[in-house]
């Protein structure tokens, strides 16, 4: 079983319907608590640490051999969990910031809250170092999607995503940071390469979630041994 962290309940249908896709049979259980994205945009990502690790011990004790954290803000504390916990746990996004280094070294991040900029900017550059290629991370908040997503007016706030990725020209690959803005990649036009996490995200879990996969895997994490 994959356990998903999520901080809003938008994503549960998303992942259900990618699963039904790309990995049928795969039992999923969701976990969301909005709560922890509140906090951590008022006090900071570390603030909410224990409180993720009490996520992550009672998906475990539920029988989850992963977790994904869906959650951009959130993703560097959930993986860094890993070894307290026992099981891999993954970001969502990691696998998209490895996908954006290999396009090229021109990065534009997306995002439409602000305290997800930051980290995956930050992912970006630690992937760019893992894989040997220069990068420029360059971030833009999405100005007005985020009070959508908020009202529940998902077709405005994807139409805010999607009008912002369009205006893109010096930038040789388009990060979307949210799971939440993923829609709008597929309805983007510009020439600009757009990269959304779900799809990527899911399928890097659903191997570490696999039977049979022998061992732990802890990312490998500046500081973490």
């Amino acid at each position: 079983m994959l356990a998903l962290l999520h901080t809003s309940a938008v994503h549960v249908p998303v992942f259900d319907a990618l699963r039904d896709a790309a990995h049928p049979g795969l039992a999923l259980r969701h976990h969301v608590d909005a709560g922890l994205l509140e906090r951590a945009r008022g006090e900071g990502p570390d603030a909410v640490a224990d409180a993720v690790v009490a996520v992550l011990e009672r998906a475990v004790a539920e029988g989850a051999r992963a977790v994904l954290c869906t959650c951009s803000t959130l993703g560097g504390v959930a993986e860094a969990a890993a070894a307290e916990v026992g099981v891999p746990v993954l970001r969502v996004d990691r696998p998209m910031a490895a996908a954006a280094v290999a396009v090229g070294p021109r990065v534009l991040v997306l995002a439409a809250l602000e305290s997800t900029l930051a980290p995956t900017a930050a992912l970006i550059e630690e992937e760019a170092r893992r894989a040997g290629r220069p990068v420029t991370v360059r971030t833009r908040l999405v100005d007005g999607a985020w009070p959508r997503f908020e009202a529940g007016d998902s077709d405005g706030y994807l139409r805010r995503v999607t009008e912002a990725a369009d205006s893109v020209t010096d930038a040789d690959v388009i990060v979307l940071a949210q799971a939440s803005m993923a829609p709008a990649g597929e309805s983007t036009r510009t020439p600009v390469p757009v990269l959304a996490s779900p799809a990527p995200g899911l399928a890097a879990a659903a191997a570490a979630a696999r039977p049979g996969r022998p061992g732990q895997v802890v990312p490998d994490l500046p500081g973490h041994a």
